[in-house]
């Protein structure tokens, strides 16, 4: 079989998806991690009206020349205080009161004494100062929050400023998850023979999409039974948008979800990648749906996970589903010893503001060690045409915290 190179199928897997049409309306307290599926405008200017930015005098800027004004009475925040600033006079006026009419700027309570009803000023302000102009946080007719935005607390916090009780976002892709093989063991479940393993893909590929913002279906564990593993997959399909299977996808007598796919006589994406690791990934389209079929390996899936499906979920989601690559250093010489795309596993550190990746405190060997996966990790890109890279050579890297 004829790999296409990593960038054909990241190029493959973006022309096939297509844009999220689901939406549904969510309580604003409900909002954050969702994506917008509606543009947030102002439907009013914030303030609405001249506004006091701190506690001080309300006063006629020209007056603050006379040296002393007399006092004409307090505005605290929240009241309708009608009186009016006219010349020679100021009103006390507190952090968010309106600012009283006729008054253009604000002292604040320090640079000024209180003696006889009058305020002494020590210290004069520039004209319109500590007065908060009309639409200074926003203004009427204004997208404050474009539509496809993952909400955070400051979006959430200006949506509720707008009296928005209710808010449009596009539904949670719903992702199912299979792992297969007669050789793996749930946790809990007791192990019969030594060569029985214990199996990690589902709850990693689970709290992946999870934190991503999917909603996850996790199916039952499944031996090496054709018929059995088909069932499984049919029965994800009626409930599922992404179908992920672990296992089964090599050259070898028993993997059998490769002839699985080859039953729903799917559309395509990719049948193998010149990847390291992951090389047998096979990703298809039925319909709207994908199923996208992993190495069994925990280190492999892990990655290919990462680079196929999480682009896949955001895409889902309304979200830009490209990876954040960011340039490292490396603390070590490195010789590549395919013709492939490699993923290698390193330690990142910060060093006065620069990354850096360390080979050497990974361990080397196959494509099951996870736990290569623990700690402060990057992953480390080795392009095809890339063969021996040197300490201190640049690399690009995802960064597993934020990628």
């Amino acid at each position: 079989m004829k790999f296409v190179s990593f960038d054909e199928s990241m190029e493959a897997l973006e022309k096939a998806y297509e844009k999220p049409s689901l939406k549904e309306k969510i309580f604003l307290s409900d909002g954050v991690d969702r994506v917008l599926a509606s543009d947030i405008v102002a439907t009013f200017n914030s303030p609405s009206y001249p506004t006091s930015a701190m506690d001080g005098y309300a006063i006629k800027f020209i007056d603050q020349a006379m040296g002393k004004i007399k006092i004409l009475g307090d505005n605290p925040a929240g009241s309708d205080n009608k009186a009016e600033v006219i010349g020679g006079v100021c009103i006390k006026t507190f952090t968010g009161s309106l600012i009283p009419k006729g008054a253009d700027s604000l002292i604040p309570i320090e640079l000024v004494e209180v003696e006889d009803n009058h305020i002494i000023i020590k210290e004069e302000v520039s004209f319109g100062k500590n007065v908060r102009e009309i639409g200074e946080n926003f203004k009427e007719g204004e997208v404050l929050i474009k539509k496809g935005t993952k909400l955070n607390f400051a979006d959430i916090g200006v949506i509720a400023s707008l009296n928005i009780s209710q808010i449009e976002v596009f539904t949670k892709p719903i992702l199912g998850v299979l792992s297969t093989g007669s050789e793996i063991l749930d946790v809990g479940e007791e192990q019969t023979n030594d060569a029985q393993i214990r199996s990690s893909n589902q709850f990693v590929i689970e709290s992946l999409a999870k934190k991503e913002g999917a909603e996850v279906v996790r199916h039952s564990l499944i031996k090496d039974d054709k018929e059995a593993i088909k069932e499984a997959m049919q029965n994800l399909l009626t409930r599922c948008d992404i179908v992920v299977t672990t296992g089964g996808v090599s050259v070898g007598d028993y993997d059998f979800v490769k002839l699985i796919l080859e039953d729903f006589e799917p559309e395509y994406i990719t049948k193998g990648v010149s990847l390291k690791p992951g090389q047998h990934i096979k990703i298809v389209k039925l319909g709207k749906k994908f199923i996208v079929a992993l190495p069994g390996f925990p280190y492999s899936s892990t990655v290919t996970f990462i680079l196929y499906v999480i682009p896949l979920i955001r895409k889902l989601m309304g979200l830009n589903g490209e990876l954040k690559y960011k340039s490292a250093t490396l603390k070590n010489n490195f010789k590549k010893k395919t013709h492939k795309t490699e993923f290698h596993a390193g330690s990142l550190s910060l060093e006065n503001g620069e990354y850096f990746v360390d080979f050497s405190c990974k361990k080397s060997g196959t494509s099951a060690i996870l736990t290569n996966m623990l700690g402060d990790v990057a992953l480390a890109r080795v392009d095809i045409e890339q063969k021996e890279l040197k300490k201190g050579d640049k690399i690009k890297i995802l960064d597993m915290e934020n990628f």
